[in-house]
């Protein structure tokens, strides 16, 4: 083991000590340190750390010494754990296989409709204990349409938790098997939506376009003659397009789609959730929160901020759309920092910290933008610092 470093510790020190609530006295004492030291290691007029003496900090901040040299941090962890989400994923990939009790539709149904109330709740960990026995129950009904549109909603359900957790991959193995069990061509659309969504978070932007373009294009309705349900999934195929067009630097592409996703929703006149599942909210107010959306993606904080004006009074739908309405509430913090209002930016993550905490905790965004708060002072408020720690953001 090396005697010195050269490693360029400073900011990772200054880093970890604001965290700390700690000042250079603070960490000086605890470390049987000179301020003076920790000053100049800080400032970056220190290079030649001894490993010693960057153990000595690493112990009095709490933090693995390598931490300080290399500047890792330690692995975002779910708001569930492990035990209770892995048995999820091996109940989906494993084999049907028929329960020692055969289920029954009307138990599976009443299952399903307990498992929607866990999930608004945000109580994941209950959700992911019962998922696994509902996936079997789902398995072992057959065959049949009504069976077929059970096992199709307990994906649904598979999708919305796997996706709290950041299991992507699986839950875009669930928005597959959704897809595979649907009995009509707006079920399997629906599901496309939940699948583009996944495929987003994995960065597979030319796949999300092409398939909800080739989507949408297949179930195109009639304006004058189109259901809710028809205009609804339809408007959701075309932000999917939008948001991977967006992303993928081709803003008039991103924009055709937002376009004719308002035609849409113009053509509802309001919010709705029109299947059996929260994931097909949309309307008006949806499609405003995705424009703003594209406009923090393009690095445009002050067009948010005029969208949000739109939209801030809005409350979601009866049984959905708080997931949305949060994720736009990030857009809309980011705006506010990027604007250098890091107290009004600060202010709506502690609101929706308030409002819906597990599920901000799932948040890589939510993370980043407190990361950059944090980066910006030269001290924290305790206040500042228990959200960061509740958010889990890297120390």
């Amino acid at each position: 083991m090396p005697e010195n470093t050269d490693t360029h510790i400073g900011s990772e020190l200054r880093k970890v000590r604001k965290r700390r609530g700690m000042s250079q006295t603070d960490l000086a004492d605890a470390a049987e340190l000179s301020v003076s030291l920790i000053s100049k290691v800080e400032q970056g007029e220190k290079r030649d750390v001894r490993l010693e003496t960057a153990h000595r900090l690493a112990k009095a901040l709490g933090v693995p010494t390598t931490r300080l040299l290399t500047g890792e941090t330690q692995p975002w962890v779910p708001p569930v754990s492990t035990d209770t989400w892995q048995p999820v994923v091996e109940a989906l990939q494993s084999p049907p296989s028929q329960p020692q009790e055969p289920p029954t539709e009307s138990g599976v149904q009443g299952a399903v409709a307990g498992g929607r109330a866990l999930f608004a709740r945000e109580q994941y960990e209950d959700l992911g204990r019962m998922l696994p026995a509902l996936i079997r129950d789902a398995h072992g009904l057959g065959e049949t349409v009504s069976a077929r549109r059970l096992r199709y909603q307990v994906m649904q359900l598979c999708i919305s938790f796997l996706g709290q957790v950041r299991q992507y991959e699986a839950a875009a193995d669930a928005a597959q098997r959704a897809l595979d069990a649907a009995t009509n061509e707006l079920d399997g659309a629906a599901a496309v939506v939940a699948q583009c969504q996944q495929m987003l978070r994995k960065g597979q932007l030319a796949e999300v376009a092409e398939l909800a373009t080739q989507w949408a294009d297949d179930i195109e309705p009639r304006m004058s003659r189109a259901t809710p349900e028809e205009l609804a999934v339809w408007g959701g195929l075309q932000l999917r397009a939008g948001a991977a067009a967006v992303r993928d630097n081709r803003p008039t592409e991103a924009a055709d789609a937002l376009r004719m996703a308002k035609l849409a929703a113009v053509g509802l006149g309001r919010e709705v959730i029109t299947g059996p599942d929260h994931l097909r909210h949309f309307g008006p107010v949806t499609v405003t929160q995705q424009k703003a959306e594209h406009a923090s993606i393009q690095e445009r904080p002050d067009h948010v901020l005029r969208l949000h004006e739109a939209v801030r009074v809005w409350r979601p739908a009866r049984g959905g759309g708080k997931s949305g309405r949060c994720r736009h509430l990030l857009d809309v913090a980011d705006a506010h920092l990027r604007m250098h209002d890091e107290a009004r930016c600060t202010e709506i993550l502690h609101g929706i910290y308030d409002e819906a905490p597990q599920w901000l905790v799932a948040q890589r965004y939510g993370q980043d933008i407190l990361g950059r708060v944090i980066e910006r002072r030269r001290t924290l408020s305790p206040e500042m610092r228990e959200l960061a720690d509740a958010m889990r953001v890297p120390v």
